[in-house]
């Protein structure tokens, strides 16, 4: 780029030609049982450490309070966050009731934060800015039968809704947050319906929502293909005078050549359609190339050398249709882009331990 050395709206991974320590991530778990008859209680606890920690904050702490800003040297940032933090029970009620209470992972859309449980290193833009990361507050979870589960609660609210909450604020904006899934008797297909909605803060009654829809099926043995739809709404943005709305279809396709080498590509366009929701760079959030609809194919392998090593090579191909969005500017207050498309090599490792 021009010097900013910024991935353009690429969040996670920002950084060109530069290593990133992603996630240094620990969790402390006791599961709950919900196979038994009997009450059960357990919980968790999420520590991150690097670059990807600033996606999954809390906001509306004080820094310092619950999520902590531990380094920032100019560009680079590298924080501490605390992703999840609940407690969760188990009730013999029907089927069993599940419930977390707390601040926990969203259950809406596809991708997720944790590097080991996704496909491809760089993400979607669904799940970078089309959707939450984390909620703070109940959220219960209820299997009908062997096909269907249910899940609902109530989750406080940031400025955006529900939407990435902290613990000592939004206590007086609570949304709604649900979901239905029905998987087939051979657990080969699977949908999923998910979303949010309620008021945007608590000093603005407008309403900010989301929903997603994720179809799964295994063509065959090793071939799997996902598709997903997610619409979001937002009433009375940019200083109450207009309503927003992003959307965005993704089709991922991925083959397991053997039980340690996978190969996948994913397709996508993503609708900003009110220029509101993606930024350029995707850190900083300094310049918004306005209404725009974003694309991008992505190729990559998924190799494990080892049971505890996984290593994720991609190829990624991204363009706009209305403005430039990509080869930021360099410089404090100047982040502009030049152009509407960019190639982009990236690669992590991923260490389990």
């Amino acid at each position: 780029s021009h010097g900013s050395k910024f991935n353009g709206p690429v969040t996670f991974g920002a950084r060109a030609s530069e290593f990133q320590l992603n996630q240094f991530y620990l969790y402390l778990q006791r599961a709950v049982d919900s196979s038994g008859s009997g009450w059960d209680i357990g919980g968790r606890f999420d520590f991150m450490f690097g670059t990807d920690s600033v996606f999954t904050q809390a906001y509306g702490s004080p820094r310092g309070h619950w999520d902590l800003n531990l380094i920032k040297s100019g560009e680079r940032f590298y924080d501490i966050a605390f992703p999840q933090a609940y407690v969760e029970g188990f009730a013999p009620f029907g089927n069993g009731i599940t419930a977390k209470i707390g601040h926990f992972y969203t259950i809406i859309g596809n991708e997720v934060v944790t590097a080991p449980d996704n496909f491809f290193y760089s993400h979607a833009y669904t799940m970078q800015y089309g959707e939450p990361f984390t909620h703070t507050g109940v959220l219960l979870s209820y299997p009908l039968d062997q096909n269907w589960s249910l899940s609902g609660g109530a989750v406080t609210g940031s400025d955006y809704g529900g939407w990435d909450g902290a613990w000592d604020k939004g206590l007086g904006n609570w949304n709604g947050i649900g979901g239905v899934t029905w998987t087939s008797d051979d657990k080969g297909t699977s949908v999923c319906v998910s979303g949010t909605t309620g008021p945007t803060s608590e000093q603005d009654s407008n309403n900010w929502s989301i929903y997603s829809i994720v179809i799964k099926h295994d063509i065959m043995q090793g071939l799997h293909y996902t598709f997903q739809h997610d619409h979001g709404f937002a009433n009375k943005v940019g200083g109450g005078k207009e309503d927003a709305t992003w959307y965005g279809l993704n089709n991922y396709l991925t083959y397991d050549i053997q039980d340690d080498l996978g190969v996948g590509i994913r397709a996508e366009w993503f609708r900003d359609d009110d220029g509101f929701r993606v930024a350029s760079p995707g850190r900083p959030l300094t310049f918004f190339p306005g209404a725009n609809s974003y694309y991008a194919v992505t190729a990559g392998l998924n190799w494990k050398p080892l049971k505890w090593v996984a290593v994720r090579p991609n190829v990624r191909y991204d363009w706009a249709d209305n403005a430039n969005a990509f080869d930021n500017l360099g410089g404090a207050d100047d982040y502009r882009a030049t152009r509407r498309d960019q190639f982009l090599f990236s690669t992590d490792i991923v260490i389990s331990f």
